[in-house]
């Protein structure tokens, strides 16, 4: 089976591009360190073309299993906004990419922190500290900016970016995206998922419904990873979730749970050492950063018409997953660690 035949998840029309950026307006960029030891990285979703410290992002997060350091999420829970991109980095690295984004923002803003409310930096992470020499802490706040700078509707997928150095299922894990299309009274909307797949035991891999993980035995090149039968589950995933449908945060709330329902269907089970956490945002409007402005007039999607989004958000969830490790390369890194491709791996009969 080659690197580009994905088994399709469920039964809802892709967008164009199958990934996070048919949502309109939103766009994905990576800066990826590639040096002997360190393999990691950043990237950063951005949630429209403007200043969101200005034009807020209505958002919500569920937090599946807490095993994580992410920075952002109280006051997100709090307010029902984003204020910055989203940003995607190793666990070392959170506090750095946080002091860029709020650097960033103060040049954007002067009065930040004076005359203007502070800025809540968000910042998502997992451990890719198989490969990637986590205390060099070799990420800097110029490859956050080089990643806002970089980013647009076409991205690349698999080991770029903060998936550089990322392990799921002991094979080689990292960034996947992919979209679903839904009819509804209002017209068209489309979900976007992207994940940062660090997670799973190899033995419960399930691809499309079938389970192959116990089919792909004993791997060679992993020196370090240990019993992969008996291994626990120490890794984790970030599932950022994009819509165009006008959902308020209680309603993306709801949204973003469902997303673990293809986190599930992988084979996960939320495992106790895995930080496994999703935020979702709408991209129907934005709040205004100040009382000037008035805030947007916007006719919400009715709850009881919420169910296609919810089937949208799990199955491009799943089909991102699959995305991030058939669109990963192999990477050798720390101490010689190694992870494979599942590319090069599966046979075409597995499935």
């Amino acid at each position: 089976m080659s690197s580009t035949t994905v088994p399709y998840i469920g039964n809802l029309l892709q967008g164009s591009r199958n990934a996070i950026t048919d949502v309109e307006g939103v766009t994905v960029g990576h800066q990826t360190l590639d040096d002997g030891a360190v393999q990691t990285g950043v990237t950063v979703i951005r949630p429209h073309a403007g200043d969101p410290f200005r034009d807020k992002v209505p958002a919500a997060a569920v937090v599946l299993n807490g095993f994580g350091k992410s920075v952002g999420l109280v006051q997100l829970a709090e307010l029902g906004v984003l204020e910055t991109p989203i940003a995607l980095t190793n666990t070392f690295s959170v506090g750095t990419v946080a002091t860029a984004q709020i650097r960033h923002c103060v040049a954007a803003n002067p009065e930040c922190g004076r005359s203007l409310p502070t800025v809540n930096p968000l910042v998502f992470e997992c451990n890719d500290g198989f490969l990637n020499d986590i205390q060099r802490m070799a990420v800097s706040e110029a490859d956050y900016l080089r990643a806002y700078d970089h980013a647009g509707e076409e991205f690349a997928q698999g080991s770029v970016g903060a998936g550089r150095g990322m392990s799921s299922f002991q094979l080689k894990g990292g960034v996947g995206s992919a979209s679903r299309c839904v009819s509804a009274h209002s017209g068209v909307h489309t979900v976007g998922a992207l994940v940062l797949a660090n997670y799973g035991r190899q033995p419960q891999l399930v691809l499309a419904g079938h389970s192959v993980g116990e089919r792909l035995g004993r791997l060679p090149g992993t020196r370090g990873a240990g019993n992969i039968a008996n291994d626990a589950e120490k890794g984790s995933i970030i599932i950022v979730i994009a819509t165009d449908a006008p959902l308020d945060a209680r309603q993306l709330k709801r949204l973003a749970l469902r997303a673990g329902a293809g986190l599930a269907r992988t084979g996960s089970v939320f495992g106790h050492g895995s930080g496994d956490i999703v935020l979702a945002f709408s991209t129907a409007y934005t709040v205004p950063d100040g009382v000037e402005r008035p805030m947007p007039a916007v006719a919400m999607v009715h709850d009881g018409l919420l169910d296609g989004l919810f089937q949208a958000a799990a199955d491009s969830t799943e089909q991102a997953i699959l995305h991030a490790l058939w669109r990963a390369t192999p990477v050798t890194g720390r101490e010689g660690n190694h992870r494979p491709a599942l590319h090069d791996l599966l046979p075409p009969s597995a499935l």
